[in-house]
């Protein structure tokens, strides 16, 4: 948390809290004792265009969700879009991103990268990893521990088992750590070790080599 972050909050005439649960935790910790509201991904089109209409009104909302920035793999575009479609100035307080530092120390190129979220987990899944096969660019995923050695073994079907990727969980929390190897060495790592906590897969893109090879063989 920043120090313009508690401000905002303590100035909001309502927080947008994905689970005001979890949030209520955070604000009570910075004695933030605002009004909180619901807002994710099953309410998010139903109550959106009452928040833009308050914004209107000249109401100051603050949006958060229970980890990570709003929008990315978050409830919050939606509300955004709406919200600069209705000419509501928007801003984003930077804040924790998951990916970023994931990406940062894998020790894959960082300079070019693609950023794919969750992969669908039925329709389309197979379609996405076809057309990721040949991607250049670093490639970003997040994955549950309950789907993420299968994901890994995809990976290795798709973009062959001696492509370099870093599996990092549990960004800034006690137990972060970060296994980085080929694929088959990382799937090997988690059969061995029961994966725990939310990962970030940072997958290597196509190499030049690879293409060359592909080119040769065709």
């Amino acid at each position: 948390m920043t120090f313009r972050a508690i401000r905002i909050l303590k100035e909001a005439d309502v927080i947008l809290a994905e689970d005001t649960r979890t949030s209520g935790i955070l604000l009570k910790h910075f004695e933030i004792k605002n009004h909180l509201m619901s807002h994710h991904k099953f309410n998010e089109h139903g109550t959106a265009a009452g928040i833009v209409e308050r914004l209107r009104g000249g109401a100051t909302v603050a949006l958060i969700s229970d980890a990570g920035t709003p929008g990315i793999s978050d409830p919050g575009f939606y509300l955004v879009r709406e919200a600069v479609n209705a000419g509501v100035t928007v801003q984003c307080l930077p804040g924790a991103t998951a990916f970023v530092p994931a990406l940062v120390a894998s020790g894959i190129p960082d300079d070019r990268f693609c950023f794919e979220g969750f992969l669908p987990q039925k329709k389309g899944r197979a379609t996405r990893l076809k057309n990721l096969s040949d991607e250049t660019r670093t490639m970003i995923f997040y994955e549950s521990p309950y789907r993420v050695v299968k994901t890994l073994r995809q990976f290795a079907e798709y973009f062959g088992e001696d492509r370099q990727v870093s599996a990092c969980r549990e960004i800034s929390k006690i137990h972060e750590e970060s296994v980085r190897g080929t694929l088959s060495d990382v799937i090997a790592h988690f059969e061995e070790h029961e994966p725990r906590g939310e990962f970030v897969l940072v997958v290597a893109g196509k190499s030049e080599k690879d293409n060359k090879t592909k080119q040769d063989k065709l």
